[in-house]
C-alpha cells in the first residue's frame, strides 16, 4: 500500500473514531444526564414562566473558573402566599354559635352583639352516585277533550337517552372521558371509584362508551377541521401511537397521531387531531385537505407533498434542538451557533404582545442582521457530516428556505412549541393508556383530544365543555347543518355558556335531578 493511501486510511480511521467517540458521550448524557434543554444564565429566558420551552440555565462552558467553582449563596425570597380562589366558587358563610343556646354560665337570655371573622377553608365535597328512575306522565286536558271532542291525553316529553338501552346518563359518560383524556387516568383505574360509587360495570362497555360518543359527535368533529382548513396560519407535528388490532398491521408496529392548530395569537383558536395508520405523505394530504395557506412544521418530507398551496415555514426550536446536542458533546463551532439561536429566541420573546404587522416590522430591522451572521458561519464551517454538529449543519441548510420566510411574517411563530405542547398533551396520556385497542379507540382518541384541547385554547372548562356536547348529541339531527353545529365551537359556544350561566341564576329550583 503506497504511503499517500496509508495516510488517507488513518486519516480516515481518525474520523471513524472521533464521531463513535461523539456518539458514546451523546448517548452516555442521554441515559445519565438531565433530560432538560438548558440556557446561560446570562442570557434572557426565551419565554416567559408559562410558555417555556427550556427551562433551566445552560451551560456553555464560557462561565469564569471563579464562577464554575464557587457557589453563589442564595437570596432569600420573602414567601408569598400562592393560592387563589376563583370567582365562580360558592362562599358559605358559618357562624360559630353556642350549641346550646346559652352562656357559660348556663343563661339562655343571650344577644348577639357581633361576630369576628376568624379564617377560611375550601371545601371538598366527594363524588357520589345516584340511579335515576325515569317515567313518563301522562295527562289529561278536560277543555282540550271538550273542544275538539277527544280524549285529551297526551304524555310530558322525555328527554332522549344518551345511548338506548343503558345505564350510562351524560353525566357519568363525560366524567370517563374527562377522567381519561384530561386527567390521564385509564379505563381499568377508572373502574375501582365507579364501583366504589355502587356501579360494577367493565372496562369493555366504559371503551365502547368513549367510542360510540365519539362517533355521534363525528359531524361536529369534521366541522372543527372545516374551520381549521379556513385559517391563513397554521403548525402541524405528529407523534408515533400504537394499535393492538389495525388490520394488515402488526400489533407492535407504529401508527401515528397528528395535530394541526391554528398560532396562538390568531382568534378562534382551533386544535385538530388526525390518526393515521401510517407517515405518509398521502395522509398529510387528507389531513391538509382544501387548505390554502401558511404551515409551519418541522422538516419531514411527508410535508412536501402537500402542494404548491399551501406555503411552508420552518420551525427554528428543531434546528435549536440539534445545536443544543451538538453543543452538549463539546463539539467545536456548536457553542456560538447555539448562541445566535437563543438570541434570536431572545428577542423574539420581547415581541410577544405586539401585533403581526409590528412583529414583523422588528424581525426585518433587528433579526435579518443575526440571521446573516448565523448563515454565514453555517456555510464555512467545516465538520465531520456524521458529527452531531454536521447533522445539526445539514438539517438546517436543509431547511434555510422555510427558515428564512417566518422573517417576512408576522403572524406565524418563531418555533412550532405551540402544537408540540398539544402533542405532548395526548404522550402523557399515551405513558398512562400505553395503546389503543382497535382503529375506533385510536380515531376517537382524536375526536375527544380535538375538543378537549380546543376547549383549553379558548380558555373554556373542558368537563362542562364535553357535557354540553354529550347533551348535544342526543339532540342534533343525524344529518346537522354547518350553522347547527357552528352553536358548540368553542369560541361561539363561550358567548352562549355566559347567557345561560345568567339565565340559570334567575331559574327555580328543579323537581327532579338531572342527569
Amino acid at each position: 500500500m503506497a504511503e499517500s493511501e496509508k495516510d488517507q486510511r488513518i486519516h480516515e480511521l481518525e474520523a471513524e473514531i472521533a464521531t463513535l467517540k461523539e456518539q458514546l458521550t451523546y448517548f452516555t448524557r442521554k441515559i445519565y444526564a438531565s433530560k432538560s434543554e438548558t440556557i446561560d444564565p446570562n442570557q434572557t429566558s426565551l419565554f416567559d414562566e408559562k410558555d417555556r420551552v427550556f427551562t433551566e440555565p445552560e451551560q456553555t462552558g464560557d462561565q469564569s473558573s471563579a464562577a464554575s467553582n464557587q457557589v453563589q449563596p442564595k437570596k432569600s425570597k420573602k414567601k408569598t402566599r400562592q393560592e387563589k380562589i376563583d370567582a365562580k366558587v360558592p362562599v358559605r358563610v358559618t357562624i360559630i354559635e353556642p350549641a346550646d343556646g346559652k352562656c357559660p354560665a348556663g343563661h339562655s337570655d343571650i344577644t348577639p352583639i357581633g361576630k369576628k371573622y376568624v379564617r377560611e377553608e375550601l371545601h371538598f365535597v366527594p363524588a357520589y352516585a345516584y340511579l335515576e328512575k325515569i317515567y313518563e306522565q301522562s295527562y289529561k286536558c278536560e277543555q282540550c277533550a271538550e273542544n275538539t271532542a277527544t280524549s285529551g291525553l297526551w304524555k310530558s316529553l322525555v328527554p332522549p337517552a344518551l345511548f338506548p338501552h343503558s345505564l350510562a346518563s351524560v353525566s357519568l359518560v363525560a366524567e370517563v372521558i374527562y377522567n381519561k383524556f384530561v386527567l390521564g387516568v385509564p379505563l381499568y383505574r377508572q373502574l375501582s371509584e365507579i364501583s366504589r360509587l355502587g356501579y360494577h360495570t367493565s372496562e369493555a362497555t366504559l371503551t365502547n362508551w368513549v367510542i360510540k360518543a365519539a362517533q355521534q359527535l363525528t359531524p361536529l368533529y369534521e366541522e372543527f377541521h372545516r374551520q381549521l382548513c379556513s385559517a391563513h396560519h397554521l403548525q402541524g407535528d405528529e407523534t408515533p401511537i400504537e394499535v393492538l388490532r389495525e388490520p394488515g398491521k402488526a400489533a407492535t408496529s407504529k401508527s401515528y397521531m397528528w395535530v394541526a392548530r391554528t398560532p396562538i395569537k390568531e382568534p378562534n383558536p382551533t386544535v385538530y387531531y388526525a390518526y393515521g395508520a401510517t407517515r405518509s405523505g398521502a395522509f398529510a394530504q387528507s389531513v391538509y385537505e382544501g387548505y390554502q395557506g401558511v404551515l409551519q412544521c418541522d422538516g419531514y418530507s411527508g410535508y412536501n407533498l402537500l402542494g404548491t398551496g399551501v406555503h411552508r415555514m420552518g420551525c427554528w426550536a428543531h434546528v435549536r434542538r440539534k445545536f443544543y446536542d451538538a453543543n452538549q458533546s463539546h463539539i467545536k463551532g456548536a457553542q456560538e451557533l447555539l448562541h445566535l439561536i437563543d438570541e434570536m429566541f431572545a428577542r423574539e420573546r420581547k415581541w410577544q404582545a405586539y401585533s403581526p404587522r409590528a412583529r414583523r416590522r422588528r424581525r426585518r430591522s433587528c433579526l435579518r442582521k443575526i440571521l446573516k451572521r448565523f448563515w454565514r458561519i453555517v456555510d464555512h464551517t467545516e465538520v465531520l457530516p456524521q458529527s452531531r454538529l454536521g447533522k445539526a449543519i445539514t438539517y438546517a441548510q436543509s431547511q434555510r428556505p422555510y427558515l428564512d420566510r417566518i422573517i417576512n411574517d408576522g403572524v406565524i411563530d418563531w418555533s412550532n412549541n405551540a402544537s408540540e405542547r398539544n402533542m405532548k398533551s395526548l404522550v402523557i396520556g399515551r405513558k398512562n393508556w400505553l395503546f389503543s385497542t382497535s382503529t375506533q379507540g385510536a380515531e376517537s382518541i382524536a375526536i375527544w383530544m380535538t375538543f378537549i384541547e380546543s376547549a383549553k385554547a379558548n380558555h373554556i372548562d373542558p368537563r362542562q365543555y364535553l357535557t354540553d356536547l354529550l347533551k348535544a348529541s342526543t339532540v342534533l339531527p343525524a344529518f346537522p347543518k354547518p350553522e347547527e353545529l357552528a352553536v358548540y365551537l368553542p369560541w361561539n359556544y363561550r358567548k352562549y355558556q355566559n347567557v345561560d350561566q345568567r339565565t340559570d341564576v334567575n331559574e327555580s329550583p328543579a323537581t327532579t335531578f338531572a342527569a
